[in-house]
C-alpha cells in the first residue's frame, strides 16, 4: 500500500479532536514507549543512588499511564474515534485518501476501552504522528511550546 499524504492543507479533513489534544497524547505516549519491564520488582535501592532509573520501569500505577488514560477518557466519543482512526492510518492500515472510511470503521468499533486499547499499542506516538502527517497536520509547534 502506497503511503501518500494529502497534497495540500486544503485537502485535509477537519478533525474532531483538537490538534493540541492529539499532540499531547502523542507526547505522553512517547513517555510510555520508553518504559521497560521491571527486572527487579523487589528492588529496595534508594532512587537517588540509582539515578532515578526506576522511573523507566513499567508499573500498574504508572502516573503517565494514568494521566494519558484519564485524558483519553475525558475526550468526546468523536475525538476518541479520531484518535483510533489516526493510529490506524499512521500504522499503515489505510491511506490518507481513506480517511472517511477509516474513521467510520473506528466509529463502528468504538467502545469504552479506547484508552486501554490505545495505551496498549506499542509505537502509539509514532503512529499518531504519522497519521497526522499523512493528513497534513503537525505537532511541531505544540512540541516546540511544550518540550
Amino acid at each position: 500500500m502506497t503511503r501518500r499524504s494529502l497534497q495540500t492543507e486544503d485537502d485535509r479533513p477537519e478533525l474532531t479532536i483538537a490538534l493540541d489534544a492529539a499532540c499531547f497524547i502523542a507526547i505522553k505516549a512517547r513517555e510510555l514507549d520508553v518504559k521497560v519491564e521491571k527486572d527487579d520488582p523487589d528492588d529496595g535501592s534508594n532512587p537517588t543512588d540509582d539515578h532515578q532509573i526506576g522511573v523507566l520501569d513499567e508499573d500498574e500505577d504508572d502516573p503517565v499511564l494514568e494521566e494519558i488514560s484519564a485524558f483519553i477518557n475525558s475526550l468526546s466519543e468523536d475525538a476518541q474515534i479520531d484518535l483510533v482512526a489516526l493510529m490506524w492510518l499512521g500504522r499503515g492500515d489505510y491511506t490518507a485518501q481513506d480517511w472517511e472510511s477509516v474513521r467510520q470503521e473506528a466509529a463502528d468499533a468504538h467502545n469504552e476501552h479506547t484508552a486501554e486499547y490505545l495505551c496498549g499499542t506499542t509505537l502509539l506516538a509514532d503512529y499518531l504522528g504519522e497519521g497526522l502527517a499523512l493528513l497534513n497536520y503537525s505537532c511541531a509547534d505544540f512540541e516546540e511550546q511544550h518540550l
